[in-house]
This record gives C-alpha cells, structure tokens and sequence, in this order.
C-alpha cells in the first residue's frame, strides 16, 4: 500500500517530472520546496506517485502549496490522502485552517477541493501569469 513521508533532496528528479507532467500545478524550482513540509506518496516500488507542498502559517493555520500527482495515478485517492495528511498534521484541539490559491478556470480542482470540505472564500485578479488569470481562494476549517 502507498505510503506518505517527507520528501527529500533524493525525491527532487521524481518531483521534477512529476510537476512536468501536470501543467495546471504551479511548476516552480522543485529544490525550493525543501524549505517547507514537502510530504510524496510513494508506490510500493518505491516510486513517487505525487506530492504536495505546504507551510504553516500560524499555530493552527497553513497554506497549501503546490499539489500535483503523476499522470498514470490520478483518480485513485492520491491527492486525496496527500491533502488529508495535511490537515491530520496539523490538527489541533481549536482546528485549523488550510488555505489555497487555484486557477480559476480549474474546474477539476475547484470540485476536488469542494470535496475535502474546502470553500470559496474570495478571488484575486489577475493573481496567475502564463496565461493571466484569477485566482479562487479557498478555505478548509476543522473543529
């Protein structure tokens, strides 16, 4: 079965063509994601599946990242867990609040965040270059 752990500098090549492979996914230098909570879901042959990127922004508050999954392994829960993760991670007695920017015209995305319970809570304008683009925001808070 899949696990998740934190990833690593040996994780980075993977990450890479992870990112590579999935042009809705913010594709920055993958070796910056080192600075924060870098977790990969790794395949039972040791390969990295996906990988999610966040950094915690208050006690009970952090931001999501960067999330993407390879091609070949999409629709079987892997984002899902990643995010989950997350939100088990730093969950506390008063809850938390996950926060996130996804493009605007990501249908998919916004309907899988809806799914964990995450919602619209604003727009920012013109926030995504390559194309330019608005940004939703979204919020998840437990109790």
């Amino acid at each position: 079965m899949p696990l998740i752990r934190a990833g690593g500098q040996e994780d980075l090549a993977q990450i890479r063509a992870i990112q590579a492979a999935s042009p809705e996914a913010s594709q920055w230098d993958p070796s910056e994601y080192l600075s924060y909570d870098l977790r990969v879901l790794v395949e039972d042959d040791g390969s990295i599946a996906g990988f999610a990127v966040s950094r915690e922004t208050a006690p009970d508050e952090c931001e999501l990242l960067n999330l993407a999954v390879a091609p070949a392994i999409r629709r079987r829960g892997a984002a899902r867990r990643l995010v989950q993760s997350i939100v088990e991670s730093f969950q506390t007695t008063a809850g938390i609040s996950v926060f996130l920017e996804v493009r605007e015209s990501n249908m998919v995305a916004r309907a899988f965040y809806k799914s964990l319970n995450f919602q619209e809570v604003t727009r920012r304008q013109n926030y995504y270059d390559q194309p330019l683009e608005s940004a939703i925001v979204m919020k998840f808070h437990s109790c």
